[in-house]
């Protein structure tokens, strides 16, 4: 070695240590590592005469000196003569330079100009064994944002990747670190927030739940758009396939405004496509993000787009399938009616009996709720009689009498195409709202389920209630508005303990919508790959405060 070896002793700083010595030795090493310092050897009076100091090959630490990394890795050996009597040695070396998410096999140093922002609020996760343990630490974490200069984004991974995930949780969001430290501030007073969630994490499964006909709206996904590459990626994709069967381009389906553009998207020709290349580019983007689901179930529509993510359909034959589906429904003739009915699929079985050539329940949503579907003067005599035995009904915009026998005209010819496609078992579980229960790979893999589909009852409470037995605790839906959630709430009732997440809102702000849901899916248990959510940002590990024990004394 071009220097001597330097020696020291924990001794001198603490005394003697007993048992404790040697990981007291390796703790004053590995600190001495991290500060870039050798430390001064204390109460040295006189050297050891029995040790020959002027050979140069070992010196003492009697004054603080740099160590800083330098060409060769730091090595420091610790003996410890404490443990019961038995001799400890060990040799600590430096760990190799950290790199940062995303930088690796780049070639590029932390810090580089490649790093990017996150597309949405930064998460801040916290989590701790008790409520007010979680409210004190975010009290630590603000006052530690106040006092460092610190990147939200290093802090938000840093967070997440080496903190312990407990029971109780809560994620603070913002766009820098000032918006940060008012969503923790909310959380210490327990003042609700829309910055902040806060939950408690349950072992159940996640369910994404696939949005049906009649959410459509102008506009949506069109910020998500325009904010989210991780989004506009594949939603251009499904564009460039659909678009190969569509009269107009799907950008212009969904982007156009006023009064025709609106009466388009309600055409089920065009909403069908639209509502599948929305929820196919969410579960995508979720994906990218580092969020999957355990289970899925989509409403009539929605379990289209639930078989193509699953892997049942490939987007060639899928694209095929939605277009040729929503033309061919478009193209029957006007008339029909549907209406929601607050009755019991049995009430409503019983009034329409004898009646099956003109009316169908379309669709069993809840535990008294139902719709009916077929002829509009039929539909209407149903609905008033219910209206007038005090029953809450209402009549839905729809263009046609879906799911009712008005639709069989054009089974035959939806059949023939079914027919022409390859389908695959889903890699994902699928609950089918056909059977309401898991979606075997016979029914998977049989064109005629498909043609069924069309056709039959939706049974969406039956979904629902076999969600609940295969463990699922976190519903996710994925589509323009959360018109499944609100089914769902009333199946599970008020006292699930379940989590019910968006992932957009009509009226709301869509940038961040996705850093939003996957950070209420935490919160609420679910299992996130964190490496890829921050992929390509640059973060890095940074100083945290310890977690606030929450100590009880008893003298």
């Amino acid at each position: 070695r071009a220097e001597p070896l330097a020696l020291g002793s924990i001794k001198s700083n603490i005394g003697h240590a007993q048992a404790a010595a040697g990981v007291a030795g390796v703790i004053k090493m590995a600190l001495a590592m991290r500060e870039g310092v050798l430390p001064k050897t204390l109460h040295v009076d006189r050297p050891s005469s029995k040790v020959d100091w002027d050979a140069g090959e070992i010196e003492l630490l009697t004054e603080q000196r740099p160590w800083e990394p330098g060409g060769a890795p730091r090595r420091a050996a610790v003996s410890s003569f404490g443990i019961s009597g038995t001799n400890a040695h060990v040799i600590l070396e430096e760990a190799p330079e950290r790199v940062p998410v995303g930088d690796r096999g780049t070639g590029e140093r932390p810090g580089a100009s490649s790093k990017q922002a996150l597309a949405g609020p930064i998460p801040l996760a916290l989590a701790a064994k008790s409520t007010e343990a979680l409210r004190e630490a975010a009290g630590r974490l603000a006052a530690h944002l106040e006092r460092a200069e610190l990147d939200p984004t290093d802090v938000a991974h840093s967070l997440i990747t080496t903190r312990s995930h407990f029971e109780h949780r809560a994620i603070a969001l913002g766009e820098d670190t000032e918006q940060l430290i008012a969503s923790l501030d909310a959380l210490v007073r327990a003042e609700p927030s829309p910055d902040l969630i806060e939950a408690r994490a349950g072992e159940g499964r996640l369910a994404y739940l696939l949005t049906g006909q009649g959410s459509q709206r102008l506009g949506m996904g069109k910020e998500l758009l325009e904010s989210d590459p991780h989004f506009k990626d594949p939603f251009e994709e499904l564009c460039k396939e659909l678009d190969q069967h569509l009269e107009t381009p799907l950008r212009e389906i969904l982007f156009a405004k006023g009064k025709k553009a609106k009466a388009r998207l309600a055409d089920t020709a065009c909403a069908q496509p639209a509502l599948f290349a929305i929820e196919v580019a969410l579960a995508r983007a979720l994906e990218e993000k580092g969020l999957k689901p355990e289970l899925m179930a989509g409403h009539s529509v929605g379990e289209i787009a639930a078989a193509h993510i699953s892997g049942v359909l490939e987007l060639k034959d899928a694209a095929r399938l939605i277009t040729a589906r929503g033309a061919l429904m478009g193209a029957l003739p006007k008339g029909g009616a549907m209406a929601a009915i607050e009755a019991t699929e049995e009430e409503l079985h019983d009034s329409i009996q004898g009646r099956e050539a003109e009316l169908s329940i379309a669709a069993v949503n809840g535990p008294a709720s139902c719709v009916l579907s077929g002829q509009e003067e039929a539909v209407e005599e149903i609905r008033t009689h219910w209206e007038q035995e005090g029953r809450k009904t209402k009549r839905l915009e729809v263009s046609h009498a879906f799911h009712s026998p008005l639709m069989e005209p054009m089974l035959e010819e939806f059949a023939e195409l079914c027919s022409e496609l390859s389908f695959k078992q889903p890699r994902i579980p699928i609950v089918s709202n056909l059977t309401g229960e898991l979606l075997g790979p016979e029914e998977a893999t049989d064109p005629a389920y498909w043609v069924r589909h069309a056709r039959e009852a939706v049974r969406f409470k039956d979904t629902l209630d076999t969600l609940i037995e295969q463990g699922a605790t976190t519903y996710l839906e994925l589509g323009p508005d959360p018109v499944l959630l609100a089914m769902a709430r009333e199946t599970l009732g008020s006292e699930a303990e379940a989590a019910f997440i968006p992932t957009l809102r009509e009226g709301r702000e869509e940038r961040g919508a996705l850093n939003r849901a996957i950070a209420h899916a935490h919160a609420a248990g679910a299992e996130v790959e964190w490496g890829a959510f921050f992929e390509g940002t640059g973060a890095k590990r940074v100083p945290l405060p310890t977690y606030p024990f929450q100590r009880e004394r008893f003298w």
